[in-house]
């Protein structure tokens, strides 16, 4: 059965997501007028007088009243924030604070001109920055904004009143606001100019007499309306599309616009997002990259052609192909569109010798069922004054000497041999010169190659000799012929070396990509991650790169100037690119990207560019893709350690908690033994009870004199407190001062001390040592059998002492042995007592001297614990 009522998880993700984003941010309202005058200032301020009459906090980051009483009037009763000065050459300018804004965090900020530009010096070039910082840090703004100052109108604007509009905002500024027209009809605002309440008398008659003429105030006020009216429906649409309501708002549309490094490639970005708006779709700027080198005039184009597209809301999609229209169509049926946008071609003549007339042909013949739009750029007649051919560019001229020069020096050694070889030899030398020089050298300095060597081979080397004049029609017929065929070998190596560069470029991508993803695979540590990741972006990128981090309080710390950290806080907390090239912090001498999965920020990458122009297209797409990878990596570290330490703390936990039971059952009970026997005593007892008791008490007692112990040196261990007292001692000393501390607990076994008698002295902490072998002693009795014998012999192996404290006992399990030496660990089957302390601690002795502790059972049963430390020579006397 079909469900028409089942709603699309992709609606409902992108629904989610739009309210996540309405919950964080601040919301915009902008009041909308088309042009200075229609009292857009005023009724904001009204706006706020309301909002405060109704208990919100308001206060003014920047209103500009223009000495309008009846605009001061209502300021009156708002907070204003003072204005930050700014000095540029000499001026002291006056600009909003943005910092004493975000530090009062005001739920409501009025904020007057948005499309103003900010003094140079400032954290943001424009003013709409400001205010979208404002938004991101949860403060909802007022703001106003005259239609020709929005981007995607620019264009239009100029073609009605002949202004360059200069100071512009992206589209996608609007997208998120709310939008309230302030609306006067042409009339009354010529009326309010001529009364001297918009500009003073003489600024008013010259405003009147060009931008404010009645004609353009029509036009702009049907923007304005229009502009109004697209918002409405785009709100009807989304209440229809939150609301379930089946409607025509589902168009399925989807623009593409072909974006080159064309100065009309702007134009054509703007229109694409008109038609955008007007059809409620989503829109792709793509841009197809030849084998033609561009110059850096064109790159720089060609850079900002694709930011504006960015900015308007694109989605900006890059190809490699020699073929463009292929590369167009490839990008349009993978992404979906409905619609290509281009340019009208440049056409020469008859439109059949104009190569863009030919691709436009094509690209409306394949594109099958994709509608093809053709929009003519405003100026694009200009470009019929354009000469037929221009000069070369200065990068090109040494290549066009180097082939005039190899054809002269062809030219003589032909010279020389022409008694030895005909005309025609001749031709096939300098058809071979044109062929060899089209592996090295560009389409132009072979295809002049072509022409000198076919002129000068028709001058000096077909008869008649000195003239241009060729005697027989056959020579006629193979001039031509090498002619031709000199000019399309020239062109097709020449094609297929444009596509070797192609590829080698491609090849480059992909193995600078490779190589940053095999190294940052391998890193484990930060220093690792740093180091790959650094050396992989400056060898990529021919960059100094600096990998930024937070500490542990998340602090971002960089050793930087504090114009730079500042530009890379900014970045970290944002979220957003500063620093150099962008529109955040631009004076400052490298870029910060911002690392990040989705989340909040994980670092900044920091690039300080070597060249003076911005990175090319080409570059700022495998940047994006580093950025990712990198992003990847760090939070996976981050992870990582999130992991290990969370393990660590339950480990820790664990072992406090194995702790705090086996010190409570080993404080129990020798306090219980005390408390028994000093509660059983008193003067007429029998004195050998008395004795008996005595001596439960004492050995209760040194059961809680080793516990404190043990916890001592366990704590000293772990702090790194155990500096052995190394000096020259005596192995036979060590071992009876450790039996005679451990005598109690050996009195009733048969102990055998096997040391040779010419045994060398050792250099080490005898206390330590003492320490260690008294706990081997305590461990073999307490967990063998009464009276079973306990062994301790030394040997000297490979310049090694090895000191062994072997037992008859049952052994330890297969299991235990590598874990025997662990804090707490006691193994399976052991007698009840005891922390599981002693043996860990005699390994943290042992292992201060630079030796080391193992243990092995015994083939006639029981376990053998052999301390090894290192053998030194012994001082002569």
């Amino acid at each position: 059965m079909e469900q028409t009522d089942r709603p699309d998880p992709d609606e409902l993700l992108a629904d989610l997501h739009r309210e996540e984003k309405r919950q964080k941010r601040g919301t915009l309202k902008v009041f909308l007028g088309m042009c200075a005058g229609v009292g857009k200032t005023y009724a904001m301020l009204e706006a706020a007088q309301k909002a405060k009459r109704e208990g919100r906090d308001v206060v003014i980051g920047y209103v500009e009243t223009h000495g309008r009483r009846e605009t001061e009037v209502l300021t009156e009763g708002i907070e204003a924030i003072p204005r930050k000065p700014v000095v540029y050459r000499g001026t002291t300018l006056s600009e909003m604070d943005l910092d004493a804004v975000l530090a009062r965090q005001p739920p409501l900020a009025v904020v007057d001109e948005l499309a103003h530009t900010n003094a140079p010096g400032s954290r943001h070039p424009k003013r709409y920055q400001d205010v979208m910082e404002l938004l991101d840090a949860g403060i909802d703004v007022y703001t106003t904004l005259n239609v020709q100052h929005i981007e995607s109108r620019a264009d239009t604007v100029r073609e009605i009143t002949g202004a360059t509009i200069r100071e512009t905002v992206p589209d996608t500024i609007l997208a998120e606001a709310e939008i309230e027209l302030v609306d006067l009809s042409p009339e009354d605002l010529l009326q309010r100019l001529a009364e001297g309440k918009v500009y003073v008398p003489e600024r008013a008659e010259a405003a009147a007499r060009n931008f404010l003429r009645e004609g353009n105030l029509i036009a702009l006020r049907e923007m304005a309306l229009h502009l109004a009216a697209e918002r409405v429906g785009q709100d009807v649409r989304d209440y229809m599309q939150a609301r379930k309501i089946a409607g025509p708002w589902k168009t399925g549309h989807r623009l593409l616009v072909a974006v080159s490094a064309s100065p009309y490639s702007e134009q054509m970005v703007r229109w694409t997002r008109r038609l955008a708006d007007s059809l409620g779709c989503t829109w792709i700027a793509a841009h197809v990259e030849t084998s033609r080198v561009l110059s850096e005039e064109e790159q720089t184009r060609l850079t900002r052609n694709l930011s504006l597209a960015r900015a308007l809301g694109a989605e900006v999609r890059g190809t490699t192909d020699e073929d463009v229209v292929r590369g167009l169509l490839r990008v349009a049926r993978e992404q979906n569109v409905t619609q290509i946008v281009v340019g009208t071609p440049y056409v020469l003549g008859p439109s059949i010798l104009s190569a863009g007339a030919r691709r436009l042909q094509r690209l409306i013949r394949e594109a099958g069922s994709i509608d093809v739009h053709v929009v003519r750029a405003e100026g694009h007649e200009d470009v019929n004054r354009r000469p037929l051919w221009c000069l070369p560019a200065e990068a090109e001229w040494p290549q066009y000497f180097k082939a005039v020069a190899v054809v002269g020096a062809v030219t003589l050694v032909n010279e020389a041999l022409a008694g030895l070889i005909g005309s025609r030899t001749v031709g096939l030398i300098f058809l071979m010169t044109v062929v060899g020089l089209a592996m090295f050298l560009n389409r132009g300095p072979v295809y002049l190659a072509a022409t000198v060597s076919a002129l000068v081979w028709d001058l000096l080397f077909l008869p008649p000799p000195l003239t241009f004049n060729i005697g027989n029609f056959e020579d006629a017929v193979m001039f031509a012929m090498y002619f031709i065929v000199a000019l399309a070998m020239g062109h097709l190596i020449s094609r297929i070396r444009a596509r070797e560069r192609m590829d080698r470029r491609r090849e480059e991508r992909a193995t600078a990509m490779y190589m940053l993803t095999l190294e940052l695979g391998d890193a484990s540590t930060w220093e690792e991650i740093e180091h790959a990741t650094v050396s992989n972006v400056e060898r990529a990128f021919k960059a100094d790169a600096a990998l930024l981090l937070p500490d542990a309080s998340g602090n971002l710390r960089g050793d930087l100037p504090e114009k730079e950290l500042g530009a890379a806080v900014w970045a970290y907390e944002h979220v957003q690119p500063a620093g150099r090239f962008t529109d955040t912090l631009p004076m400052t001498e490298a870029i910060y990207l911002p690392l990040h999965t989705g989340g909040g920020a994980l670092g900044v990458l920091r690039l300080r560019w070597r060249q003076s122009s911005p990175p090319t297209i080409e570059q700022r797409t495998m940047l994006d893709g580093f950025q990712r990878h990198i992003s990847l990596v760090v939070d996976r570290q981050r992870l990582r350690e999130s992991k290990a330490h969370s393990h660590l703390l339950a480990e820790s936990e664990r072992l406090s908690q194995v702790l705090l039971n086996a010190v409570s059952h080993e404080l129990r009970t020798p306090i219980a033994a005390i408390e028994t026997a000093a509660s059983g005593w008193h003067p007429g007892l029998d004195p050998a009870l008395q004795n008996a008791l005595v001596a439960e008490i004492r050995e209760a007692t040194a059961r809680l004199s080793r516990l404190v112990a043990n916890l001592l040196d366990m704590a000293r261990l772990e702090s790194g407190h155990v500096k052995p007292r190394m000096d020259w001692c005596d192995v036979n000393d060590i071992v009876n001062a450790a039996l005679k501390r451990g005598g109690s607990v050996l009195a009733n076994r048969d102990v055998s001390v096997k040391i040779p008698s010419s045994f060398p002295l050792v250099q080490a902490d005898s206390r330590l040592i003492e320490q260690a072998l008294v706990d081997l002693l305590f461990n073999a009795a307490m967990y063998t059998p009464a009276g079973t014998p306990v062994e301790v012999n030394a040997v000297v192996e490979e310049q090694k002492v090895a000191i062994t404290v072997a037992d008859r006992g049952p052994g330890l399990s297969a299991e235990a042995i590598p874990r025997i030496f662990d804090k707490f660990y006691r193994a399976p089957g052991a007698a009840a007592g005891g922390t599981g302390l002693g043996l860990s601690i005699v390994k943290g002795f042992v292992e201060a001297h630079g030796g080391n502790v193992h243990v092995v059972n015994r083939p006639a049963g029981g376990a053998a614990f052999t301390i090894t430390l290192p053998l030194q020579e012994t001082p002569k006397a």
